[in-house]
């Protein structure tokens, strides 16, 4: 029974371990929008925004028709229900950590005329304050837009940013972003 508590009590960390390293995904959406009527979606061809690469452009539209098409939808070529477009943001910033600082613990070696003995007095390490440390980091912001083809009103926005490794985003990253998105839009459309 022990070893059972264990390996549970051992999986509920892990698990709380890797919640805390995800992006954070913000969505905002039209609380009168009524999700269960939209099955088909089409991408919107952007001309006045900045472009990413094409390679990142297909990782991004494939990243969200899969996730899209889990939840039932198909993507239609004519009279689409929604209109999808995305962007794409990396821009340099800083990352701030706090670091504990503590003082070394030591012992000391003094005499006591009393008792006529030396003893070793021990001093713990005692906290002095925190080391805070600045570095530049790239965060990457992935913007996902849905907005009703009849309307034309934005029914449905998910973003998450992250940190990343270059300029451009990579296949891992687009997928994991993405899919923490549509995380957000399966609790939101319901």
């Amino acid at each position: 029974m022990k070893s059972y508590l264990r390996v549970w009590m051992g999986v509920t960390v892990i698990v709380f371990l890797l919640a805390g390293c995800s992006s954070t995904t913000h969505i905002e959406k039209d609380d009168q929008t009524d999700f269960s009527k939209y099955k088909t979606f089409a991408w919107t061809d952007d001309e006045g925004s900045a472009k990413v690469n094409d390679l990142t452009e297909r990782q991004i539209r494939q990243a969200v028709n899969k996730e899209l098409a889990k939840s039932g939808w198909r993507e239609a070529k004519n009279r689409p229900d929604i209109l999808l477009s995305y962007d794409v943001l990396v821009e340099r910033s800083t990352r701030e950590s706090n670091s504990p600082v503590y003082s070394r613990p030591y012992s000391r070696l003094v005499y006591n005329p009393y008792t006529r003995r030396y003893t070793t007095i021990y001093y713990p390490s005692q906290f002095m304050g925190y080391e805070r440390d600045e570095r530049p980091v790239k965060e990457g912001t992935i913007t996902i837009t849905m907005t009703d083809a009849r309307t034309d009103k934005t029914v449905w926005q998910g973003w998450t940013t992250d940190e990343v490794d270059s300029r451009h985003l990579t296949a891992r990253e687009v997928d994991a972003s993405v899919r923490a998105i549509f995380k957000k839009f399966d609790v939101a459309k319901n």
